[in-house]
């Protein structure tokens, strides 16, 4: 099949990889040529503009930072998805997005005769997961694409399904992921060394697997693994946004983005998202650092994913 690819960092260049591999002619557009340079080398077109690679496509795939860059790309007059994509040709957007700026491009996509998909994605291919949202029968013709790409292929609803099922998973995952290190710093201030406490944790009620990352990340000083903290932060925004947008209650998400918010302000945006810890230890006046022998080696899932 035909397909276009436009985003093709940490998350759209693998899943190229496997598109390519599957037997499909790839056109891919990136805001750094360089970064579609091994996929060109597999095989793949570049193509000038988003509008160049859905005129070359039956269907086109994106795979951006948030909200805005996802809109501006598809509905840009100029050089757009949909200055491009001829009638019956499909959208389908893998980007941590916003379900209301999703369903305004979808309803946009669909007066034009394009169909559409919202998937986006969590995990790392070929073994990801993706939570699809859009018309049954939409999802069912294009499913085997994301099976060259996926291990876990959920359709969640109508259109939006999927963009607000994604955001509850990393509302999940970093507010909990906040929990934990309050919870650390708790056990720190009250006397109990924080190498023993996180061995406890994992075999105990407290356990998560966002928690597993932090003997690693937060004990070592490192604060180096997973996604960088400008795409936490801004999914737990999106996640916020939603909970207040449908009147469903988001107190300890709240408190999560303010705290990464803190963290952005201090210019901590590209690193490691665990360096949200800092903010949290200057709060207590105390610092979770430590040994923490058998704890488990557990490498976060990089959430640009989201």
């Amino acid at each position: 099949m035909k397909l276009g690819f436009i985003g093709t960092g940490t998350m759209g260049n693998p899943m190229v990889c496997c598109l390519i591999d599957a037997g499909h002619q790839l056109t891919v557009h990136d805001v750094r040529r360089e970064a579609t340079t091994n996929l060109c080398e597999m095989g793949a077109t570049w193509a000038d503009s988003a509008r160049e690679v859905a005129a070359a496509s039956e269907a086109v795939f994106t795979s951006l930072p948030g909200p805005t860059e996802m809109e501006f790309t598809v509905l840009d007059p100029d050089n757009g998805i949909l200055a491009g994509l001829p009638t019956g040709g499909a959208y389908i957007d893998m980007t941590t997005n916003s379900p209301t700026v999703f369903r305004r491009v979808a309803e946009a996509c669909l007066s034009r005769g394009i169909e559409v998909l919202d998937a986006p994605v969590s995990g790392r291919p070929p073994r990801m997961t993706v939570m699809a949202g859009g018309d049954a029968a939409t999802f069912a013709k294009y499913r085997p694409i994301f099976e060259s790409m996926a291990g876990n292929i959920f359709h969640m609803g109508g259109t939006g399904a999927g963009c607000a099922t994604k955001l509850v998973t990393q509302y999940l995952g970093y507010s909990n992921f906040i929990t934990a290190l309050e919870g650390l710093l708790i056990g720190v201030k009250a006397g109990v060394d924080v190498g023993l406490l996180a061995q406890v944790v994992p075999v105990s009620a407290g356990a998560s697997r966002v928690f597993d990352n932090i003997p690693r990340a937060v004990l070592s000083g490192e604060f180096t693994s997973g996604g960088s903290l400008d795409i936490v932060a801004k999914d737990l925004r999106l996640a916020c946004e939603l909970a207040r947008e449908v009147q469903a209650p988001a107190r300890i998400g709240i408190i999560a983005d303010d705290a990464f918010h803190r963290a952005q302000v201090l210019g901590w945006g590209q690193d490691g998202y665990p360096k949200v810890a800092k903010i949290l230890e200057e709060m207590a006046g105390a610092v979770l650092r430590g040994e923490a022998p058998g704890a488990p080696d557990f490498q976060q899932v990089d959430p640009r994913r989201d």
